[in-house]
């Protein structure tokens, strides 16, 4: 009873399948004699108890998706413990090898509250985890790819088709109207010009009118008969749509039957090809204390009118106004400058000794 009994104790303790020996002391009793100073109640026998360290189960594995948190713990060593009993007092000894501390390695935390506790070795459960999340990577990654690369082909499309609805292989698509024309009274101030013979008048769209920017230029208007015509801007149609010329009468009559009132057309820029110089104008009141100026029969829109009062060391700007003249409000305190118009081309003309006298005008050298 008192080998089964230190054997439970053994199992309770140490938490292991336990095998129990019963063996007589080293000094046992001999012919029914115990030695000297022990007792037959004190002399039975002792307990040995061996531990059989219980199989550690097999490692629970748990893949989760990036971040990963790896928990390894060492197992503990062995437990080798030796206990002594006499008789009903026991006198208990124990050694024991205690278990290094055990090692956590805890990357960035993770959503997931599972983890992986295993005591294989760190490197090869590491890079088998590793391998797995690159492959989920890879997998990850492509449909990304795919849908990127459909996205842009969606938006490619998308600018195609835009572009298909704004211009043809013949220019750019609008509308053509008609009205009696005005060139003298039109809002590019073209009094007293006469407009080539190769070319005709046209108001052009308010929407984009900017300050008059386009007075001047030319435009190649094609109608739905497909015959095209040459006219220049020289006024504005505040009503007009972008893309939306509203011609002389004599212009709408070469594309189609005036009866038609607006047609659809076809358009884009083109030289004027006009013959001789520029000229340029001053527009009444201007002197040496007012200046305001406008260039006529430029072969192109012209961007910028500067002034020079010292021979063309330096070049002073001006503002141009939304009826196509170039000013500035205080003057340049001289009757007389130099004057250099730049076109939309980037083109130059410098025209020397300008008067600044009300109404006077010049004729340039050349053209842009």
């Amino acid at each position: 009873m008192k080998y089964q009994r230190f054997a439970c104790i053994g199992a309770v303790l140490f938490g292991a399948a336990a095998t129990v020996s019963a063996n007589p002391l080293v000094g046992r009793h001999e012919n029914g004699q115990c030695p000297k100073g022990y007792t037959m109640s004190t002399y039975t026998s002792y307990s040995t108890v061996y531990l059989t360290p219980t199989p550690p189960a097999a490692p629970e594995t748990t893949s989760t998706s990036s971040p990963i948190a790896t928990v390894q713990t060492q197992a503990p060593a062995p437990v080798d413990s030796s206990t002594s009993v006499g008789g009903d007092v026991a006198a208990a000894s124990t050694s024991s090898s205690t278990p290094a501390p055990a090692t956590v390695a805890t990357p960035a935390p993770t959503t997931e509250t599972p983890a992986t506790t295993t005591t294989q070795p760190a490197v090869a459960v590491v890079a088998e985890l590793s391998t797995q999340n690159a492959a989920a990577a890879v997998e990850t990654a492509a449909p990304t790819t795919s849908q990127e690369a459909t996205s842009s082909a969606s938006t490619a499309q998308a600018a195609t088709t835009s572009t298909s609805t704004s211009s043809t292989a013949g220019g750019s698509s609008g509308k053509a109207t008609f009205y009696g024309g005005n060139i003298a009274g039109g809002s590019c101030s073209y009094s007293g010009y006469t407009l080539p013979s190769n070319l005709f008048g046209t108001a052009f769209s308010g929407a984009v009118w900017d300050d008059a920017a386009k007075c001047g230029a030319c435009v190649a208007v094609t109608g739905p008969a497909g015959n095209t015509i040459k006219a220049m801007v020289v006024d504005e149609c505040p009503e007009c749509s972008a893309g939306h010329f509203d011609l002389f009468q004599n212009a709408f009559a070469e594309l189609s039957d005036i009866s038609a009132g607006e047609i659809d057309i076809t358009w884009e820029y083109t030289a004027c090809d006009l013959d001789g110089p520029l000229q340029l104008r001053n527009k009444d009141g201007t002197s040496q204390y007012w200046f305001s100026m406008q260039v006529v029969n430029a072969n192109e829109p012209v961007t910028k009118l500067e002034v020079s009062t010292d021979g063309g060391s330096s070049w002073q700007s001006t503002s141009r106004t939304s009826y196509n003249y170039f000013e500035q409000s205080s003057g340049f305190g001289t009757d007389t400058v130099d004057v250099r118009v730049t076109g939309e081309s980037g083109n130059t003309v410098v025209v020397k000794s300008v008067g600044c006298a009300s109404g006077s005008e010049i004729t340039a050298s050349s053209n842009l």
